[in-house]
């Protein structure tokens, strides 16, 4: 209509009709039994619409609904409450659930205080050997699950009372084949103000124990925390039948155990945030596992490897310590050039979450399907982070390479690379980045020293339709060694066609390359057959 020749428009909000019902209010609370001290932490509710299994184990990037606060001193009987303010994923608000039936549970991540020998203090979770699962974690609550009705018929607050605790881990036994190691690290201690753990799983090769005098090459497994046999070894199982057999090569094979504050790995590198764990690993987890075991101790003959985070950590390693190691056999590594972190280029894009072309935004994909099909947008997967853990607590995936790899700031927490609500890059955060963690461009600006110590040593393998995207930095990766002279790389970089996350040699044929490795880098007078047997 025309008012004064004025037009006044009339605008129309729909709202879903459950929007307009009573919507739940949850009370998380614990017992003097289960904790009897002040909790500063998080507090969550968890959502499904079935109980087919506990809502806490179902929490992920395509899991249940849940929602999360941080709590400070909050006393035993005292309420968190969580309510339409209160952030939510993948639903973002409780007022979104519509009318039904739902079993929900409490749950209370309880977080220790950090006082850093770098002068901050942080609350963090501390890894109980749970690899960073803030939901399996020992000493952490939960509620029973309880079932409600999500409608008009609601009438206050539901409580749920956080009363069982999870109990400790259990170390498994050491066999015949598997033997285990876990000690504090007084390096890591030191900076983090708490005891802090690392540990070593060691796969023994057939005739150990026959063999008192020789000397075995040794694979340094990289990955995520595991306290599962090396390459899932079982006497019985296929890798089992191979590892014990006449055919399988005579090495030792070694995974670690290093979850730090922020994941349940460390990424192996020193870092202002998550501290020195490349000095720990390198000065005291490798001498303890080379002091214990007959492993031969020459860069020959001690060869990485590993898939994703451990693809990552083995080329770094291999990279920023050329003379110790002797080879990298590295798969689907992350992000090995930050022109494609995933799918955002840090340094040229300005907001993480969408490509911008003139008037049009494209969200940026986070995980694909190998036909193409993105399954999961980079706002989604941080959203959910974000509902996890404030200040990169989440011990999540974009969580910890913003740890690892960033400043800190001013609050002692990692200065974010970019805003988990917006997306905007802070590109002063990007350029640290480069500098300190960008393995392309540090290849690139240090060839001329390092590249003939690393002649031979690279092995890369990605699928060209990697899940995380993590092929197209392979590929910026490889065009620059590829350009290499004096020296030529000699290296290998192999991708599989139409393959997804995480795709190269395992098992038989890894192990077969490695072993045909040590024996062609050999130096001069090496032993190489007192181990083939």
């Amino acid at each position: 209509m025309r008012i004064s020749g004025a037009i006044v428009g009339i605008t129309l909000i729909l709202v879903p009709i459950w929007q307009t019902s009573a919507q739940p209010v949850f009370n998380i609370t614990f017992s003097q039994e289960a904790h009897s001290e002040p909790i500063t932490g998080r507090a969550y509710v968890m959502i499904s619409r079935d109980d087919e299994r506990e809502p806490r184990l179902r929490i992920g990037t395509r899991g249940v609904p849940f929602f999360g606060k941080d709590i400070e001193a909050v006393n035993p009987g005292e309420a968190a409450v969580i309510d339409n303010e209160v952030m939510g994923y993948p639903v973002k608000s409780l007022q979104e659930l519509p009318p039904g039936e739902y079993y929900v549970q409490g749950f209370v991540n309880i977080y220790t205080q950090f006082e850093r020998s770098d002068g901050h203090t942080l609350w963090m979770h501390d890894d109980q050997w749970e690899g960073q699962h803030f939901n399996r974690s020992p000493g952490n609550l939960y509620s029973d699950v309880q079932k409600i009705s999500i409608g008009q018929s609601m009438s206050g607050p539901i409580t749920l009372e956080c009363k069982n605790v999870i109990p400790p881990i259990q170390m498994p036994p050491d066999t015949e084949w598997v033997k285990r190691i876990k000690f504090e690290s007084k390096i890591l201690t030191e900076f983090w103000g708490q005891p802090v753990y690392l540990g070593a799983t060691i796969l023994l090769p057939k005739g150990y124990d026959e063999h008192p005098d020789t000397y075995y090459p040794v694979n340094y497994s990289q990955g995520h925390f595991s306290l599962r046999n090396p390459n899932g070894f079982m006497p019985g199982n296929a890798f089992g039948k191979y590892w014990t057999s006449d055919e399988a090569p005579r090495m030792i094979s070694v995974t670690f155990q290093h979850p730090c504050p922020y994941y349940d790995d460390s990424y192996a590198v020193n870092s202002p945030n998550t501290g020195p764990y490349g000095d720990a690993i390198m000065q005291e987890l490798i001498p303890a596992v080379e002091e214990q075991f007959r492993i031969i101790r020459e860069p020959y003959a001690r060869i990485l490897s590993g898939g994703s985070t451990g693809g990552w950590e083995s080329l770094a390693l291999q990279i920023l310590h050329p003379d110790f190691f002797g080879g990298t056999f590295s798969l689907c590594p992350d992000p090995v050039d930050f022109r494609y972190f995933q799918a955002v280029n840090i340094y040229e894009d300005k907001n993480a979450y969408y490509k911008e072309s003139g008037w049009v935004k494209v969200p940026t994909p986070s995980d694909r399907y190998t036909d193409g099909i993105v399954r999961l947008t980079y706002e989604q997967r941080n959203h959910m982070e974000l509902t996890r853990g404030t200040k990169n607590r989440s011990g999540d995936q974009i969580d910890i390479f913003e740890a690892v790899f960033g400043p800190i700031g001013e609050d002692g927490y990692v200065k974010p690379l970019f805003d988990k609500l917006t997306g905007e890059i802070d590109p002063e955060v990007a350029a640290y980045w480069r500098e300190h963690y960008d393995l392309r461009y540090y290849l690139e600006k240090n060839w001329s020293w390092l590249g003939p110590k690393l002649v031979g040593k690279l092995h890369i393998y990605t699928g060209d339709m990697d899940t995380y995207y993590l092929n197209n930095a392979t590929k910026l990766l490889e065009a620059f060694l590829e350009k290499t002279t004096a020296p030529y790389y000699a290296g290998v970089v192999e991708y599989g066609d139409g393959e997804p996350h995480c795709w190269g040699p395992r098992g038989p044929d890894l192990y077969t390359l490695m072993s045909d490795h040590v024996v062609e880098h050999a130096p001069d007078g090496a032993d190489t057959a007192s181990w083939r047997y």
